[in-house]
């Protein structure tokens, strides 16, 4: 995992070299405007990407874990 959204950076897009084989990075949270049950609004967001080595996973799953990712999200207050 890193996170250079402390510094300012909105998103990661993470190099993996042997043996690591995935990350996470976050960036900033951001003021965006979303729309969310038919109503626009603004809301905090941040970017949230996977790099993997494919030899050891596939998309299935690291889609899952983003989805998942993105759901734990929603109420951090819950963490």
């Amino acid at each position: 995992m890193t996170n250079l959204g402390d510094l300012g950076v909105d998103s990661v897009f993470g190099v993996i070299y042997p043996p690591q084989v995935a990350m996470v990075g976050l960036g900033r949270v951001m003021e965006q405007p979303w729309a969310h049950n038919g109503m626009l609004g603004i809301r905090p967001v941040v970017t949230a990407t996977l790099s993997a080595d494919h030899r050891v996973s596939d998309g299935l799953r690291g889609a899952r874990f983003l989805a998942r990712l993105d759901e734990l999200l929603q109420k951090p207050e819950e963490l």
